[in-house]
């Protein structure tokens, strides 16, 4: 069973948070870029693939939730439950859900919802955006190497 669940927890990390590190790096310069030099409002295209950014980390944010609960089931049958690695994962995982929630998305809707009006997107709310991001994607590099290395583990890796 530990098997099982320690696989499908890594799958949903892949599936489920991959693609919001990915979106959410890529709607910085996207939501840049969509706003052209002329007055004329935001180039159609570009809000297109802004919008679909930030659809893309919405959808794959609620997804994401099935990773900590299949990691917690999977560290419970393993009874790591008290380990230092497990508990600092536990505790960056948090911190990168509540940057994500509380920086990231947010601010992406605001510069959708901006765009969608014509309304030009200032370069330093993406700016800012971009190092909301940046944090959310070093907390989970960090998580996933802590996750692989897991100091103090007895199976040699």
């Amino acid at each position: 069973m530990t098997k099982l669940l320690l696989s499908l927890h890594v799958l949903a990390a892949i599936v489920a948070v991959g693609p919001v590190t990915v979106a959410a790096s890529m709607f910085p310069p996207a939501a840049h870029r969509a706003v052209p030099a002329e007055a004329d409002g935001p180039v159609a295209a570009d809000v297109t693939t802004v919008t679909l950014l930030h659809r893309i980390c919405g959808v794959y944010a609620r997804l994401g939730i099935a990773v900590p609960v299949l990691g917690l089931a999977t560290a419970l049958a393993m009874g790591v439950l008290d380990d230092g690695w497990l508990v600092t994962s536990i505790g960056l995982t948090a911190a990168a859900a509540g940057i994500l929630l509380a920086f990231v998305l947010p601010r992406q809707e605001e510069i959708v919802e901006r765009l969608g009006e014509g309304r030009p997107v200032d370069r330093q709310g993406t700016v800012r955006l971009a190092m909301f991001t940046g944090v959310f994607n070093l907390l989970w590099a960090t998580v996933t190497v802590l996750m692989i290395v897991r100091p103090g583990s007895t199976t040699g890796a």
